[in-house]
């Protein structure tokens, strides 16, 4: 894979050739774009932004207009093998709806998110007393598109007090994996779920 960012080859080496992959939040359509030409999966997504669809257009991607967070009513439960939910779950209004919809219509959900307890942002919140700026999180609190934050360990909790399965967790720093102290160090996260 191509691309240099690790969390679209974590979720590339996930899924399976020839899969049915729906990417909630799919953005420009470069990750669902790898995982045609080379995983030759039947790709779906959906995108809130306008000018972004018209870029998977242009990567002759098959991509709706929608909110993901009344958009998916309409897929028959296990429609899909896999759907992603990459950087996108944090900017919800109801994250945990959006949460048991795809965990319905997706037989396996890949989550990535914004790690809010890593350590430069819990010093930053500690010495400034300002809202965290991190690589992961670079908006002023004024601009930025997430709604909620969360850490690894309020996924962790999250997932065992819903009774989701987690199948594999990947804990990123840059452009490498992380095992120590996973909260406190991760930029971000990857989870593979399932019900």
């Amino acid at each position: 894979m191509e691309s240099k960012r690790i969390d679209y080859r974590i979720i590339y080496q996930i899924i399976k050739p020839n899969s049915r992959v729906l990417d909630l939040g799919c953005g420009d359509g470069e990750l669902l774009s790898f995982l045609v030409k080379e995983k030759k999966v039947k790709a779906q997504g959906i995108e809130l932004n306008e000018a972004a669809i018209y870029k998977c257009v242009e990567k002759g991607l098959s991509v709706f207009h929608g909110n993901i967070e009344t958009g998916l009513s309409g897929y028959p439960d296990n429609a899909f093998d896999y759907v992603i939910l990459n950087q996108s779950m944090q900017e919800v209004k109801n994250p945990e709806r959006v949460l048991e919809e795809s965990l319905r219509i997706g037989k396996k959900v890949i989550v990535g998110f914004p790690n809010f307890a890593y350590f430069t942002a819990r010093v930053r919140i500690f010495f400034k007393g300002q809202v965290p700026i991190t690589s992961s999180l670079p908006y002023q609190w004024y601009s930025t598109p997430n709604l909620h934050f969360l850490s690894i360990s309020d996924f962790d909790n999250f997932c065992k007090r819903k009774k989701i399965k987690v199948l594999s967790k990947y804990h990123l720093w840059k452009n490498y994996l992380i095992k120590l102290c996973p909260n406190l160090c991760a930029l971000n996260a990857i989870y593979l779920i399932k019900k």
